[in-house]
């Protein structure tokens, strides 16, 4: 059931439309700065907080299904020497590509949300530095299926230091089940002791991406804590936040968003 499930998810995201995405997501009134009550103020600022601890830091960090955004890598890339960024189709990657290069005028302005992070994060950096120290960090973006037991193949000599991923997992998982089972495939590219901090939809079923209707496994703050807590995995900390009715724009039923910070116990 869950293998033909699979199958129907990864047809639905042929139509996948990023420009769309990016549109209905990441642009107002969702992406308003001018407070945390708003959606995308809220995720920048849980991933500000968890990296401004110090302890989630190393080499390699992977974003697990990276889609055609860069937001979730910016407070990241102070605590890694390399960020590799991944995800199931071409046309996200050709779009992390595009930004990185520069070369590309109708890529999407990220810079209210660079601005935005220098600004949380206090440390007076100058917003195109960060900007440029992304870029250079983001040496590789890679094909990945969480559905596979190695879900980057053989394109890592090693495990990460840590993993993001955000609006992922459940999002490209049919079922219950298939969510655990990816969580666990892509925990397998994640060291021993190694942090994951994920951010995700609650209680959602679907959402537009242009044309594509794309289906979403709805889970709850309890069936997160639970699929990591079967993964290997302790909860240092989590967050949620509940989607105003003003932020409901008829592009997705979504009810909340979590965050979670995860450590790898063994």
């Amino acid at each position: 059931m869950s293998a033909n499930g699979v199958a129907t998810v990864a047809e639905s995201y042929q139509k996948f439309n990023p420009r769309a995405y990016l549109q209905n997501n990441y642009m107002p009134p969702r992406a308003n700065f001018a407070s945390e009550e708003f959606a995308v103020p809220w995720k920048l600022r849980c991933l500000a907080d968890a990296f401004a601890t110090g302890k989630i830091c190393g080499r390699t960090l992977i974003d697990i299904g990276t889609g055609p955004t860069i937001y979730q890598l910016l407070s990241a890339c102070d605590y890694f020497e390399e960020i590799v960024a991944t995800d199931y189709l071409e046309v996200n990657r050709a779009e992390i590509q595009n930004w990185v290069l520069g070369e590309d005028s109708s890529c999407f302005d990220w810079s209210p949300y660079i601005q935005y992070t220098c600004k949380i994060e206090g440390k007076g950096e100058p917003w195109k530095e960060k900007e440029q120290k992304l870029k250079k960090k983001l040496r590789r973006i890679l094909p990945i299926d969480v559905h596979q037991a190695k879900p980057l193949g053989s394109s890592l000599s090693q495990p990460a230091d840590a993993l993001v991923s955000a609006f992922c997992l459940e999002a490209v998982s049919p079922d219950r089940p298939s969510f655990d089972r990816a969580l666990q495939n892509v925990t397998t590219l994640l060291k021993p002791g190694g942090h994951f901090l994920m951010i995700g939809a609650l209680d959602e079923s679907f959402y537009l991406a242009g044309e594509a209707k794309l289906s979403v496994v709805p889970i709850s703050e309890a069936d997160v804590k639970e699929s990591f807590a079967k993964s290997g995995y302790r909860t240092r900390s989590f967050r949620s936040y509940v989607m105003p009715p003003s932020l409901k724009i008829g592009v997705d039923d979504v009810q909340g968003i979590f965050f979670i910070h995860a450590q790898k116990t063994a």
